[in-house]
């Protein structure tokens, strides 16, 4: 018996609440050539013959290539003492303390989280983390809804399309519009922002370094928000921060991430994790959890969990959030490879990544049919633009195990021949000397 946990009715009904006609629907997004329609396994094989075959199928898979691309997710380093750590039992096993005082160890490891991120991010309070990045982001919108009690909310054209997908979905379906700033240039037009701050703005949302990977100083339109009462919602690239400057430093109210950068693999797009860090004044209305310190009955440290909202589990769209869980085991990760790195080691992976981009950035502005776009200094990622059309240069360039980066004609048509290159720590000269040679020839 097949498990159905929805009646057709049930089906229906969610259906006709997102626009769709039908199940098949939600796959829209994957290319048709993409989606696997059988394994074509015969009848009959034993749970070893079958785990043979799935082994044999997955060989195909070639995983060898060279990866130029970001866009959100990045090919960092990964310590090996952060796999040891964190795969050990008592951690790699822990769900959610619903019992929290008797989950010490996952309760103090979420708390050291919250401190290095807080550190990290130069703000005063951060939770136990959340789902992803998006999500993240999108729920730092409705918490500055919550505390300005205003509908307008402002977003900027540099924000990751994902993102900005996510954000939308979540307001449209609270009752909110999203007023999206647009911008002929890869970085934010400061101007056009500032003459839409207005006394019914809730919060400007942008992202630093931006989906282009351009920076900037934001600290002038955060200036204007705060003088009519907005809140500033940013989100950044953690890595980045070892450079640049902070959302604290900056005057952020709501500060998000994704923490896959942190010590978590690219997996195939996932498993990651949110961050989320705001001002002391906002901490009652911060979705999820955050975990404390105090003493037990005989003095002695304890860690629990406090401020979570409980109504989040029981009156569903009226609640704060609708996130009732986090991503301890991610955050784990993060925390294991920030104090394996340390502030200094951080800071030279920041290094690494802007000096790398750099020299890649300069070697492709040597050619002549080539223009770099980002106006402004970039961290680790920027944009090109070619002679021809960025999906063909990416598949021809995949011939030779490069992956070249992100052909922006995916996220707006009339970019087809921009693309979206970029760099880790883990890209080596020879590597990127290389990327420059292909390129050249298959232009």
């Amino acid at each position: 018996m097949p498990y159905t946990p929805h009646t057709k009715e049930d089906i229906s009904s969610m259906l006709e609440t997102i626009g769709l006609e039908d199940e098949d629907a939600l796959f829209d997004s994957i290319p048709k050539e993409l989606r696997v329609k059988s394994f074509a396994l015969p009848d009959g094989l034993s749970e070893f013959e079958a785990f043979e075959a799935l082994k044999d199928i997955g060989k195909k898979n070639k995983i060898d290539k060279t990866l130029f691309i970001g866009g959100g997710y990045y090919d960092h380093v990964v310590p090996s003492a952060v796999d040891a750590l964190s795969m050990r039992s008592e951690f790699y096993t822990a769900y959610t303390p619903y019992q929290a005082e008797a989950s010490q160890g996952t309760l103090q490891a979420l708390y050291e989280y919250q401190s290095l991120i807080c550190r990290l991010f130069e703000m005063d309070v951060t939770n136990a983390s959340m789902y992803d990045g998006g999500t993240a982001l999108a729920e730092a919108a409705l918490m500055a809804i919550r505390i300005r009690k205003r509908d307008k909310v402002i977003v900027d054209s540099g924000v990751n399309p994902i993102y900005k997908t996510i954000l939308k979905t979540y307001l449209k379906i609270r009752g909110f519009e999203v007023e999206e700033i647009n911008s002929e240039s890869f970085e934010t037009d400061k101007n056009e922002v500032l003459s839409k701050i207005d006394e019914q703005t809730a919060c400007f949302i942008f992202q630093n370094p931006n989906f282009f990977g351009s920076v900037q100083d934001f600290s002038d339109i955060i200036e204007k928000l705060h003088s009519v009462k907005a809140l500033a919602v940013g989100s950044f690239y953690p890595v980045s921060l070892g450079l640049l400057k902070t959302p604290g430093a900056m005057g952020v109210d709501i500060a998000t991430a994704d923490g896959q950068s942190l010590g978590n693999y690219l997996g195939f797009g996932g498993p990651s994790f949110g961050i989320m860090a705001t001002k002391k004044e906002f901490i009652r209305q911060i979705p999820g959890r955050i975990v404390g310190k105090t003493v037990d009955k005989e003095d002695k440290e304890a860690f629990v969990l406090t401020l979570q909202a409980r109504e989040q589990h029981i009156r569903r769209q009226k609640a704060t959030s609708n996130i009732c869980s986090n991503q301890n085991l991610m955050a784990l990760r993060a925390t294991i490879f920030l104090s394996l790195l340390g502030k200094n080691g951080f800071k030279e992976l920041s290094t690494l990544n802007h000096l790398k981009t750099n020299y890649l950035k300069d070697e492709l502005s040597k050619i002549d049919n080539i223009t770099i776009k980002n106006l402004t200094p970039t961290f680790n990622e920027f944009v090109i633009k070619l002679p021809k059309k960025a999906l063909k240069v990416i598949e021809q360039m995949s011939k030779s195990d490069i992956y070249a980066g992100i052909d922006l004609g995916k996220t707006d048509k009339n970019l087809d021949k921009f693309l979206l290159v970029a760099v880790t720590e883990k890209r080596t000269k020879k590597q990127m000397d290389r990327f420059v040679k292909v390129l050249k020839e298959v232009l």
